[in-house]
Parts: structure tokens; C-alpha cells; sequence
């Protein structure tokens, strides 16, 4: 099994998805023990000081004017955990929750929290054994940190609440430690606190995005590719000193992905033949520039993942010089606005996706294809409802598109008055992503289908397409004929692309594309 070592200088996205989707084994390097060691004794000083500081000796938020005895600090720590574990709503992914537990540990372990090195053991010991919590779906302003889904993975930490164990089932989460012979924490002055307070849940579904989105604006490329040879298009518009003159770089590595698809074509450049036209329609000619823009919005995402990444966040956090100082480094704003960013680039994505598929269908646009691609039109639908199912995931999409990070709702008595709403955002994209698969897998069903169809007039598509075709057919993606249950062959497209399978196919007879 694959292993990552947490040291103090933060981690990397895929370390994040190794431990998320992986289940990787989680190990604290010496680096990390001695630097949780030496925050946790300026720690232990300040907290023998009569002098309030806040998170080791008063209350929190709007109730740190509250100085709080050392009898009564253990209590204050548990009770934060227990009165932040507020979230409402369905559970939230395995995936999701392991990231978010992982990014928390990354953080204690940067020796800026002033955790004891036992409870970062025991974090990492949780997740080695498969223990899951569970977290809820509302309860995070992403502002403060995560607060409520983090308090429900410290929560499993303390031995209350419930998880998941690695057999899936939910139980008591003391059950679960005990079980694995794991010891419940007792929390002491500031841990609580430091559990809490980062922006780990966005940062993890940001990760995960935008692993996913990398592999589907490649499969969009492919798709995009596949919808123009079906239409007889060209494919001068690709060529590389075309896009060199517009030197963004998605949109020149998208280009070239759909020229490398599209080699040795025998369908494209028949736009002068039967009806006449200048120019293809701008979902076909400006595919690259759509999804070019949509890849480098990507690469700047991965730039602020990749500083949240190397980031401590806390509230307060120990510095090298022995102070604990209160920040504002909690505050979700840098990882919210690219997660709306991603969404908005998404929905527009599979807008244009969706306007290719619907030119297919169209008999007076597709140039010579059967209306929806039925095998018998009149009495054959063929495919005209997979498009509305296509138009709905767009709709969906755009509303998804609407930015949260954009609203503020303040909150603790005016004492946390803006907020970033950056989970929010977060859960939204993850919605997002998973509908643009679909569209992206329709997208893929009507252009093989109407690429297909095309053989009737001997013209030949290139071998890359041929691949991603047989490759789509063998995974259960039947092709043109009578109307049958249409349910199964979209699922089927749609765990073809989800897989990865549509790249590997092409790849196989292009070379790696970008």
C-alpha cells in the first residue's frame, strides 16, 4: 500500500487524493514530531501564565472575553468540539471526509497549532484504520475554518459521535477506536480549537476537482474532435499557427489534442460538398478557445491549491519566535473564489458541448445525418431525449454557476462578520464536475452514433475516433439502430468517460495528450 509521510512543510494534491481515494497509509515523519513537540511546550507556558490568550485561556468567537480557569480548560476544549459538531443535512462523501481529515493533520503537523504530537498520532491512526466520521452536508461557512464538518471528525477523535468503519457501516464512533485499538484524546488547552479551524474541507474537494476536471477537459477535447468529423467539418481552425498568434495555453493544447484525434480523417473537409459553408458554427470552430479557457482556469486553480497546500492555517497559530498571535488566515476566500471560478468554467463547458450534440440531432444542420439520428425518424426518436436530458444537466449547471462565494451571511454575534462560503462552493463544483461527465458522455453517444451513420457514404473516420468507438462499444455503448431502453447505453457512456477509458482508447493511437 502506498504510503505519505507528513512532515512540516505541507503536502501535495496528490498525496491529498492518494489518502482520499487511495487509502493510503499515513505516517508523521520525525521532522513533524519534533516540531509538534516544541509548539506544544510554548503552549504549555503560556497556558501556566495568568495572562488570557485567546484559544488556551478564554472562550472563543464572541465569548473570548471570558478568561478561562485551568480547572475548567479541559471542559472548554471538549465542549467546543461538541457544540461545533452542528451539521444538518446528508453525509458527505468517504472521500471527502478522509481529505478533510488529512489536510487537518497536514496543518497540526507543521508544529503552528500547538497539538500534542499524540493527538496527530491519532488522527493519522483513525485514518489508517478506515475510520470515517460522519459529517453532514450544512454547517460551514468556510470562515473559522470548516468548523462544524471538522468538529464531527474531531468529535471521532474523542471517542462520541458516530463514523464509518471499514466495512461501511455507521456505529458509535468509541466502538470503532476501540476496536481498533485506538485511544479516545483528551483534548487539552487550544487543541480543540486547533481541530477546528482550517479551510481543509474546500481544499479537499478543490484537490479532488481538479483532478477530475483535468481528465474531462481532455475527454472534451475528444468528444469535441468526434462532433466535428460527424458534422464534416474542418480542421484548418486547428492548426498550431492559428492558436500560436492567440498564445493562451489551454487553448493551444486543446486544439492540439482535437488535431491529434482528428488525424488522418476521412471525414473532415467535406464542408463544400452537399451544403455549402464559409465557416463551421462557433460550438464546432471554437471549441479549442472554450475549453482552452476552461483548462488555464484550471492551471490557476491548481496555483492556489498548491499555496493553500504549503499553507498552516489556525487561529492563533505558534510562530518559530515563541509568539501565539491571532490571524485571519483561516478565512476561505482564496480557495472559494476558485472553486466558483471552476464551476463558472465548467457550466460553460458543457454549454457548448450540449449546442454540438443538438447540431447532430438537427437535420437541416447536421449536413446530411437523419433527424436525431433514429434509424427509422418518425418512428424512431433516436436520441432526442438524451439531448433534453443533456439540456438539463447544462441548466443545472448554470445554476450551479451562480458564485457563493459572493454572499456573506455574518454570524457568532457580528464577531465573524464576513465569511467566505467557500464549502459551499466547494460542494457545488463537486456537483458540477459530476453533471459534466454526463453531458460530456452524451456528447460522446450521439457523435460515435452519428460518426457511424456517416459509413454509409464510405467515409471513414480517423483511427484515433475508430479506437475511441470500438473502446466505447466493447464497454457496452451500443451504436446506431432501432429505439431501445436508452438509460442503460448513457450509463454505460457515462462510466466509459468517468473511467478514463475514452482517453486511454485514443491515447493508445495519438501519444499522451495534454
Amino acid at each position: 500500500m502506498h504510503t505519505v509521510v507528513v512532515g512540516t512543510s505541507g503536502t501535495t494534491a496528490a498525496d491529498v487524493i492518494a489518502v482520499a481515494r487511495g487509502n493510503a497509509r499515513i505516517e508523521l515523519s520525525d521532522e513533524a514530531l519534533g516540531a509538534l513537540a516544541r509548539a506544544r511546550g510554548i503552549v504549555d507556558a503560556l497556558a501556566a501564565k495568568p495572562e488570557p490568550v485567546y484559544g488556551v485561556s478564554t472562550g472563543f468567537g464572541a465569548l473570548a472575553t471570558r478568561h478561562i480557569n485551568h480547572d475548567l480548560r479541559a471542559q472548554l476544549q471538549r465542549n467546543i468540539v461538541r457544540s461545533h459538531a452542528a451539521g444538518m443535512g446528508p453525509r458527505v462523501e468517504r472521500e471527502v471526509v478522509r481529505a478533510l481529515m488529512f489536510l487537518r493533520l497536514k496543518t497540526v503537523a507543521s508544529g503552528h497549532t500547538g497539538v500534542r504530537p499524540e493527538v496527530a498520532q491519532t488522527m493519522a491512526d483513525v485514518l489508517n484504520a478506515g475510520i470515517t466520521p460522519v459529517v453532514h452536508e450544512y454547517g460551514s461557512l468556510g470562515c473559522s475554518g470548516d468548523l462544524a464538518p471538522l468538529s464531527h471528525c474531531a468529535l471521532t477523535l474523542m471517542g462520541e459521535g458516530d463514523a464509518e468503519g471499514p466495512d461501511g457501516a455507521v456505529r458509535p464512533a468509541g466502538e470503532l477506536l476501540a476496536e481498533a485499538g485506538i485511544a479516545p484524546v483528551e483534548l487539552k488547552e487550544k487543541e480543540g480549537l486547533a481541530l477546528l479551524n482550517g479551510t481543509d474541507g474546500m481544499l479537499g474537494m478543490l484537490c479532488m476537482a481538479i483532478a477530475d476536471l483535468k481528465k474531462l477537459y481532455t475527454s472534451a477535447d475528444i468528444t469535441a474532435a468526434l462532433s466535428l468529423e460527424a458534422l464534416l467539418g474542418t480542421e484548418k481552425v486547428l492548426a498550431p499557427e492559428l492558436h500560436a498568434i492567440r498564445p493562451h495555453p489551454g487553448q493551444g493544447d486543446s486544439a492540439a489534442n482535437m488535431l491529434a484525434v482528428l488525424q488522418g480523417s476521412g471525414l473532415t473537409g467535406h464542408h463544400q460538398d452537399d451544403s455549402p459553408r464559409v465557416q463551421d458554427a462557433y460550438s464546432v470552430r471554437c471549441a479549442p478557445q472554450v475549453a482552452g479557457a476552461g483548462r488555464d482556469t484550471v492551471t490557476h486553480a491548481e496555483l492556489v491549491a498548491s499555496r493553500e497546500l504549503a499553507s498552516a492555517v489556525d487561529n492563533p497559530v505558534v510562530l518559530p519566535d515563541g509568539r501565539v498571535e491571532s490571524n485571519g488566515n483561516f478565512h476561505g476566500a482564496p480557495v472559494a473564489y476558485v472553486l466558483d471560478f471552476l464551476a463558472i468554467a465548467a457550466a460553460d463547458l458543457g454549454s457548448i458541448a450540449e449546442r454540438r450534440t443538438d447540431r447532430l440531432l438537427d437535420k437541416n444542420r447536421s449536413h446530411g445525418l437523419p433527424p436525431f439520428l433514429a434509424d427509422d425518424a418518425g418512428v424512431d426518436s433516436g436520441l432526442m431525449i438524451a439531448q433534453y436530458t443533456q439540456a438539463a444537466l447544462v441548466s443545472e449547471m448554470k445554476r450551479l454557476a451562480v458564485p457563493a462565494s459572493a454572499d456573506s451571511i455574518p454570524s457568532s454575534a457580528m464577531q465573524e462578520d464576513h465569511v467566505s462560503m467557500g464549502w459551499s462552493a466547494a460542494r457545488k463544483l463537486r456537483t458540477a464536475v459530476d453533471n459534466l461527465t454526463r453531458i460530456v458522455a452524451i456528447e460522446l453517444y450521439a457523435a460515435t452514433r452519428a460518426i457511424e451513420l456517416r459509413a454509409e457514404h464510405h467515409l471513414t473516420p480517423a483511427p484515433a475516433s475508430r479506437a475511441a468507438i470500438d473502446a466505447a462499444r466493447a464497454a457496452g455503448v451500443q451504436g446506431p439502430g432501432p429505439d431501445r431502453f436508452l438509460a442503460p447505453d448513457l450509463a454505460a457512456a457515462d462510466a466509459f468517460v468517468r473511467s478514463g477509458a475514452l482517453v486511454e482508447a485514443v491515447e493508445a493511437v495519438t501519444g499522451p495528450l495534454a
